[in-house]
């Protein structure tokens, strides 16, 4: 191998030094040399069979991050009560919620499962989604209405219809609710939940009924109106809704910008018959009920003021108009 030249010319010189000097030369050579594979020796080389590994928190918060309207997004696909049949430690908080809930249907789910994870019962679940048999599928959409109602003891003498004039509810309600005909017999000792019905109070000076859902924080000027024309039928009553009457067929508005989380166009759906409910980045929900026709999907985005849909009398109704409800803030209409 052919010497270098530098090399060549420092060794003939270090021949050249004094003896004492060449010396401290070499000591010189042979510690920074020796130094140098000390260090290397010494830092220890990274790869994949040292490196440190990330753990999950022993701890985990139960309290994660939660998005507007009580509703989680998994996935951006299934939308998730907070609370959980598998004993996660959320499932402490139950969700005291108004906001209508959509459930994507897992293996192994069954309706009395999902009831419980969302605190509802079974025929509640049943009732909004038109199930009968209680047969649910993997990858179906479930709505789950937050539906609060009467449990009535059947007495001699009682029929569908005299329980639904005592709560004043609707007799195909409570029919379709516990999956009898309205002509159905009734024995003594029988359960029968009358969904939203109402029990008479001791009258109290002043006092109005309160109205569920009627609190929250005013926001008037965020909601448009979402009928043009058309006149107000009844006030507040149910969840946060009113009644506006107009012609079958009218063109319903967006109230505000949102996505579409249901757009069901066919079914009684709890009474509300095809309906619509969009998801507001303020976190409310506002839904419009008994249309005759759906104009959107589930999962669209809309614009405040665009056509969503049109006036009809489907579900429990008893003629063409709009029962338009604010869930999550009050409703200016």
């Amino acid at each position: 191998m052919a010497s270098h030249p530098l090399a060549l010319l420092f060794v003939s010189g270090l021949f050249l030094l004094p003896l004492g000097a060449r010396a401290s030369v070499l000591s010189f050579i042979t510690g920074f040399f020796a130094g140098k594979a000390e260090a290397e020796v010494a830092s220890p080389v990274i790869n994949s069979q040292n490196v440190w590994l990330l753990s999950a928190a022993l701890n985990p918060d139960p309290n994660p991050g939660k998005g507007g309207g009580d509703i989680t997004v998994v996935g951006s696909v299934a939308l998730l009560s907070e609370t959980g049949p598998a004993g996660t430690l959320a499932d402490i908080e139950e969700n005291q919620s108004s906001n209508i809930s959509i459930y994507v249907v897992r293996k192994g789910d069954t309706l009395s499962a999902i009831a419980k994870m969302f605190g509802v019962t079974t025929n509640t679940v049943a009732w909004a989604n038109n199930i009968r048999g209680g047969v649910i599928h993997e990858g179906e959409t479930l709505i789950i209405l937050p539906i609060s109602g009467v449990r009535h003891s059947v007495q001699k003498g009682d029929t569908l219809r005299s329980i639904a004039r005592k709560y004043k509810a609707d007799v195909t309600e409570i029919a379709e609710y516990n999956h009898l005909t309205e002509e159905s017999a009734l024995a003594v000792g029988d359960i029968v939940l009358v969904p939203d019905g109402e029990v008479a109070a001791l009258p109290s000076a002043g006092r109005p009924a309160a109205i569920r859902g009627a609190s929250g924080p005013n926001l008037d000027g965020y909601y448009l109106r979402p009928l043009i024309g058309g006149r107000k039928t009844q006030g507040l009553h149910g969840y946060n809704g009113v009644d506006i009457a107009s012609y079958t067929g009218a063109p319903v508005l967006a109230s505000a910008a949102g996505s579409v989380i249901i757009a069901r166009s066919s079914g009684w759906n709890g009474g509300y018959g095809n309906y619509i409910v969009i998801s507001h980045q303020n976190g409310t929900q506002t839904l419009y009920a008994h249309l005759s026709g759906v104009a959107v999907s589930a999962g669209e985005n809309v614009i405040r003021g665009g056509i969503i849909g049109y006036v009809g009398s489907t579900g429990r109704s008893t003629g063409p108009h709009l029962h338009f409800e604010v869930r999550g803030a009050r409703n200016p209409f």
